[in-house]
């Protein structure tokens, strides 16, 4: 079968390889030519692991090539960015998927499958993506199948989520999800969910946001045990042992192209309706205010105005920054005046020894969660002017510092003494 994917991002890349190790000849268009030449270079330009590897199995069997336009296939999955608009409710941008869809329109044929992988606004297959095929002739259904099959994976273990984990196959309508299905079935392991287009629109973005909304009520926690003087780690970790109960652990915010982005689009599709929605976005977009708040209040006391930031990702073990709370944080501070480290081992211009980062810094500030981060050597503290660690992801296991965390942080900012 010949596929061609538009847009070589963190899903579209690992899904372009997927199928083209699967015996599947797949052509990945992507509109930057950096990206272009780097994979027709044999690398990819993403961090994910064992993606690579794969990679090269791809590139061996002569199953993909990267360009800048689409080409005659079988199939199209369109896996471009959806970032939010800037108006009220920070909803979809579609300019992305409706120029991908264009770019599709005069290489289809009688017969062809498209696909849209990437998170949309509910209801956009049918009201967006469907007029744009009726315009150039097709009819949905008949003559060319539309489905919406959105991605359920984890940065960091792409590659085999997309294999193994359940995938939704929405269809605008039954005969589309059958024409997808039977695509998806040649690679996916897990199971395949018929659906309607529509209620896989509607799922993608409720899977993200329910977990955007536990993370608000851990968040909310962190703040209302600051006021009350109240260890909230201890108390999520005493509430976690009812045996229906699985608090968050707060944190400094969220990032990525999930959670800090799709919530919103289902606000701004049903915004009378999605109240609780709008305030859990609203209490995780606070917490980089939160944090610089109390990083404020911690280097009141410091020798000297230094911070060194331990990562710079919006999660763990991944090069990716898109949204990151830690970079709204890093810019804050140097913003109030401080002088700020980025120090970041998946990040390239933040890539440094360990010991020049900390040098002379009276605060490291951990905002991602890297397996680095769980050790920090005393070769790095001791060269610190104040050997002091605030760890918003509660991460670090072993150190050589005062440590302090977000669920506990009266210990420390309540009894610092107020400047007169």
């Amino acid at each position: 079968m010949k596929i061609t994917t538009i847009g070589l991002g963190y899903i579209g890349l690992p899904t372009s390889i997927l199928f083209a190790t699967h015996g599947h000849h797949v052509r990945g268009v992507d509109a930057n030519p950096a990206v272009v030449e780097t994979l027709n270079q044999g690398y990819i330009h993403i961090e994910e692991e064992g993606l690579q590897a794969l990679y090269n199995e791809a590139l061996q069997a002569g199953n993909f090539e990267a360009a800048l336009t689409p080409s005659d296939s079988d199939a199209f999955i369109i896996a471009v960015p959806t970032p939010n608009n800037e108006d009220e409710y920070k909803s979809c941008d579609l300019s992305y998927v409706i120029s991908a869809v264009e770019s599709t329109i005069p290489y289809l044929e009688k017969g062809n499958l498209l696909i849209v992988e990437s998170t949309i606004a509910p209801r956009t297959t049918e009201d967006v993506v469907q007029p744009m095929l009726e315009a150039a002739g097709f009819t949905v259904g008949e003559d060319i199948f539309l489905a919406h099959c959105p991605e359920r994976v984890l940065p960091g273990n792409i590659a085999y989520e997309l294999i193994h984990n359940p995938r939704i196959i929405g269809g605008i309508t039954p005969a589309c999800t059958a024409v997808a299905k039977k695509m998806y079935q040649t690679v996916v392991q897990g199971e395949l969910i018929e659906s309607t287009a529509s209620e896989a629109e509607l799922s993608k973005l409720m899977e993200n946001t329910y977990r955007d909304v536990n993370i608000a009520l851990a968040n909310e926690l962190a703040k209302i045990g600051l006021d009350l003087e109240i260890n909230a780690l201890k108390v999520i970790e005493m509430a976690n042992r009812h045996p229906r109960v699985n608090l968050h652990s707060p944190g400094p915010g969220v990032g990525g192209h999930c959670l800090a982005v799709d919530p919103y689009f289902v606000a701004a599709a049903s915004p009378t309706f999605s109240p609780l929605i709008q305030t859990a976005r609203q209490i995780n977009s606070s917490m980089p205010h939160f944090v610089v708040e109390n990083v404020t209040k911690l280097m009141e006391t410091a020798p000297n105005r230094k911070i060194t930031i331990f990562g710079l990702t919006y999660k763990g073990n991944i090069d990716d920054t898109r949204e990151s709370p830690a970079q709204e944080i890093s810019w804050m501070l140097q913003r109030a005046g401080f002088d700020v480290v980025e120090y970041d081992p998946h990040v390239a211009h933040a890539t440094m020894p360990i010991e020049e980062a900390c040098q002379d810094s009276s605060l490291i500030l951990v905002l991602t969660d890297h397996a680095e981060f769980e050790t920090i050597p005393e070769s790095a503290t001791e060269v610190m002017s104040q050997a002091r660690i605030l760890d918003t992801k509660t991460i670090v296991k072993n150190h050589h510092a005062t440590l302090h965390h977000l669920g506990n942080l009266y210990e420390a900012v309540n009894k610092i003494p107020q400047k007169m």
